[in-house]
């Protein structure tokens, strides 16, 4: 649940409220998702087309994922839709990483490319 609560929080940030049009009150640098799924992303490009500050905190906000092509908890098939929901949705900054026979872990290879990109932020 940690990359879909994470890419949730960068959807909420980008439209400046929750699901349930409560403020969302925290201003984000970057997120990072690993092994993950984006919820909610079916509507996600209409709802921040058109509304300005929205495309603006979108394309601003850097985000990479991390999947292995191995996870047989959440399938790799939805970390790579979930980069692309995220691109066509006005996304501009989102890095895809993919391991070959990486399962529902990770490993020190992954972690080194994470600490590099964030420090690269």
């Amino acid at each position: 649940m940690g990359a879909a609560t994470s890419l949730y929080s960068a959807t909420c940030f980008a439209l400046g409220k929750y699901g349930n049009d409560n403020p969302y009150p925290s201003n984000l640098s970057a997120i990072v998702g690993l092994s993950g799924w984006l919820p909610c992303s079916k509507n996600l490009s209409n709802k921040i087309e058109g509304v300005d500050e929205a495309a603006r905190r979108a394309a601003s906000l850097p985000i990479m994922l991390c999947h292995g092509r191995g996870d047989d908890v959440v399938p790799y098939k939805f970390g790579e839709k979930s980069s692309q929901a995220l691109i066509s949705s006005g996304f501009q900054d989102v890095t895809f990483k993919s391991y070959n026979g990486l399962g529902h872990y990770t490993i020190p290879e992954e972690m080194n490319e994470v600490c590099t990109w964030l420090t690269s932020k």
